[in-house]
């Protein structure tokens, strides 16, 4: 069965480590927005030392970005993972994380962190959560879907919770113009199916940005057949996936080597996330391979989910129990930890 961390306390401590890049000298007044926003909301902070450094694509050397995170993981004072954000080299620390010495806690994060948040809970059954990173909370405000990261995490094991589709999402990044809370939703959401028609989708959740999570397929930290017949007695799979800059053609590739692989052999849907990498090749578009892959699979396929790079987005919870419903281009999305 899934393991899930204790539900999130009112005043929890936060721990911020770098696992992949950190923040640069000339962005430390984000991070510092951050901490100063969520102190003020009631967390307790702990900033590692990574989140304050990045040279050649990376906070630090492997060895002491897995250090740092494996203390947060083993310190009892610490709720909660949730690095400042994603990036490039995440996989050089697997092979040094003590997955074995975690003590139950969330991990929060998306892009690159998605790596480790699949490899931890397909390697251990511990449920993580992909969703906002720590950068993006030094808003004064969070709107409706971002805010939802709190209520998914203080959902006690044994219970469900349910969020909705966003009403608008982000187009483009305005760094030099936040607003309260920091995203320009500018754009209507709309979430589509391959099929045209209203979907239901059923399964436990397991999923992050396919750019980088494509790298645990052949690797001990991304045995999926291990983890279904290990963790999930149903062995039914919902996928979810965000491309951050995967072309039409390397998407598709992608996607038939995980499912040469295996990956799909208990899938029962998968769901994309926006995407501003979505471009026509020739007379390719993405609507074909996700048609072609829906009829292969024999499985619903959703699309435009709030999930990825043009936030807002949906807390995900990688093990969880979720039903999806389909239909008129919204989504409702409710998570069981059971």
């Amino acid at each position: 069965m899934i393991t899930y961390p204790p539900n999130l306390k009112e005043n929890a401590h936060i721990g911020v480590t770098a696992p992949s890049s950190g923040v640069p000298d000339a962005l430390h007044h984000l991070l510092h927005e951050a901490i100063k926003r969520q102190t003020e909301r009631g967390y307790k902070i702990t900033v590692g030392d990574t989140a304050w450094t990045q040279q050649n694509l990376t906070s630090a050397s492997a060895i002491k970005r897995a250090a740092e995170f494996n203390a947060m993981m083993q310190d009892h004072h610490i709720d909660i993972i949730i690095p400042p954000w994603g990036g490039e080299r995440l996989i050089d620390i697997l092979p040094f994380i003590e997955f074995n010495k975690f003590q139950p806690k969330w991990v929060l994060g998306y892009s690159d962190t998605s790596l480790l948040l699949l490899a931890i809970t397909l390697h251990t059954g511990l449920a993580t959560a992909h969703g906002t990173n720590f950068i993006d909370l030094r808003g004064t405000e969070m709107d409706e879907t971002t805010a939802m990261w709190e209520d998914i995490l203080k959902t006690p094991p044994g219970a469900s919770i349910t969020q909705m589709s966003s009403n608008h999402y982000q187009h483009e990044w305005q760094f030099d113009n936040p607003t309260p809370h920091i995203f320009h939703l500018t754009e209507k959401t709309v979430w589509k199916s391959a099929s045209g028609q209203p979907e239901t989708l059923e399964g436990h959740l397991l999923g992050g940005c396919i750019d980088t999570v494509k790298h645990l397929m052949g690797t001990p930290y991304g045995d999926v057949n291990k983890f279904v017949n290990n963790y999930i007695p149903s062995k039914n799979i919902i996928w979810f996936f965000e491309n951050c800059e995967l072309s039409l053609p390397q998407l598709h590739r992608t996607l038939i080597q995980m499912k040469l692989a295996g990956w799909f052999d208990h899938c029962n849907g998968i769901m994309f996330g926006r995407s501003s990498a979505q471009k026509v090749e020739g007379d390719y578009e993405l609507i074909d391979l996700y048609r072609t892959l829906s009829t292969e699979l024999a499985i619903p396929i959703l699309y435009d989910i709030d999930c990825g790079h043009l936030p807002p987005q949906l807390t995900l919870v990688n093990g969880a129990f979720a039903t999806i419903h389909f239909n008129n281009g919204q989504g409702i999305v409710t998570q069981s930890f059971k």
